[in-house]
């Protein structure tokens, strides 16, 4: 017989054709860049590890210590009873009264697609904010979810707008999604605010997922307020994890803490456990950090929020005095959500500034925004004279445009 040859493409799921990760896709143009001998200043990527962060040696030995006794096989699905015992007691911390579950996964991403998934049919929808971290909408559109973006109000400190979240909500939403401190803008929701969407949900009977990945990098002295604390009877998923507060974002170790009233949530919590045990279990080793983390000495955070204080405040200075440029000043987290005033849209104003003056950030349109408005993102990990010497070059690269 004469061999045959398979002459058809293998196409990728059309769900997929939405899929976006702007942090990210920028590194094709970077890498153009690299080729020809420069080198580029990552503003895209929010790890510390990149600069001058290191991690608190008593995680790593933590780790250390697990793996050497064998703690190196599959761990329970919904995670370690000491990680679990230690991530109750932070709930407790957060004033969260009404927990019903706690689980482990592998970084928050997991716990957001895991979420998600368990809870949207096909028809159904979820509020996301705009600007939102993408894996949201990544998620969405790998689910074959349509996206149902709520906006939030660059006027008033990137609050959420009530009067679009209830244009935007529909009889098939079933979830609202807070990112608290803001990825991109690193605003930080009021305690008022906080009560208004708790009032939305109930009434709406809507599951809150409230992202506080960035709730100990808090820049301003202002606590956080852990959306659950404020409205113990609703159905809330709190996403929380080891990656930015404790500076190991490659391990991978997150978490989700279930709150409300236990009748309400048994359903969706057991749905959640089913894919908690399809996908055997997060990192095993890992996860002898979190209790170290949560119960052991803090003392790191203290520099931290120190370092990115001062580097928010380089950051706020130089948009305030750059023309063309204004920002809402940071309250959290280690990000700048820029507006600019500039004739292209904000993509290639990103690509250029990368093939011209070698400085990566990310385009705002990427994260959403308003129509008629171009933002674009900074990482303001890097240290004042790094800082400084990148806003040099894209102050130069606006005013040459």
């Amino acid at each position: 017989m004469i061999p045959t040859t398979q002459a058809r493409e293998i196409s990728a799921a059309s769900r997929l054709d939405n899929v976006r990760y702007a942090i990210r896709d920028l590194a094709c143009v970077a890498d153009e860049v690299v080729k020809q001998g420069h080198k580029v200043l990552p503003l895209n990527v929010g790890d510390p590890l990149n600069f001058d962060f290191q991690t608190p040696p008593h995680l790593i030995e933590a780790v250390y210590k697990a793996m050497r006794e064998g703690k190196n096989g599959y761990a329970p699905s919904p995670g370690i009873p000491e990680a679990l015992e230690a991530i109750r007691g932070e709930a407790e911390r957060k004033g969260i009264t009404t927990v019903q579950d706690v689980f482990v996964t592998s970084g928050v991403s997991e716990t957001v697609d895991l979420c998600l998934s368990a809870l949207v049919n096909p028809g159904e929808n979820v509020l996301t904010p705009s600007p939102d971290y993408p894996l949201y909408s990544a998620v969405l559109c790998k689910l074959g979810i349509a996206l149902n973006a709520y906006d939030l109000n660059e006027d008033d400190a990137w609050q959420p707008e009530l009067a679009d979240i209830e244009r935007k909500h529909t009889p098939r939403t079933r979830g609202i999604v807070l990112i608290n401190p803001n990825n991109p803008t690193g605003s930080l929701c009021t305690r008022h605010m906080l009560e208004r969407i708790a009032e939305l949900a109930r009434r709406h009977n809507l599951i809150v997922f409230s992202d506080e990945i960035y709730d100990k990098l808090i820049l301003d002295g202002t606590p956080h307020i852990a959306f659950a604390s404020v409205a113990p009877d609703v159905p809330c998923v709190t996403f929380g994890g080891m990656s930015k507060n404790y500076l190991v974002p490659g391990w991978r170790i997150g978490w989700g803490i279930v709150s409300g009233e236990a009748a309400t949530l048994k359903a969706y919590t057991e749905g959640v456990h089913r894919l908690l045990r399809a996908r055997l279990c997060a990192n095993h080793p890992e996860q002898y950090a979190i209790k170290a983390a949560l119960e052991g000495p803090q003392d790191h955070l203290l520099e931290v929020q120190r370092k990115l204080r001062s580097r928010r405040d380089l950051t706020q200075k130089w948009c305030e005095a750059t023309p063309r440029v204004s920002c809402v000043a940071p309250r959290g987290a280690f990000y700048a959500y820029p507006r600019i005033d500039i004739a292209e849209s904000d993509e290639v104003f990103v690509k250029e500034l990368i093939r011209q003056k070698h400085v990566m950030v990310v385009h705002g349109s990427g994260f959403g925004q308003k129509p008629g408005t171009k933002h674009f993102r900074i990482v303001f990990l890097p240290d004042e004279k790094t800082l400084t010497k990148a806003y040099a070059a894209i102050g130069e690269f606006i005013q040459k445009r």
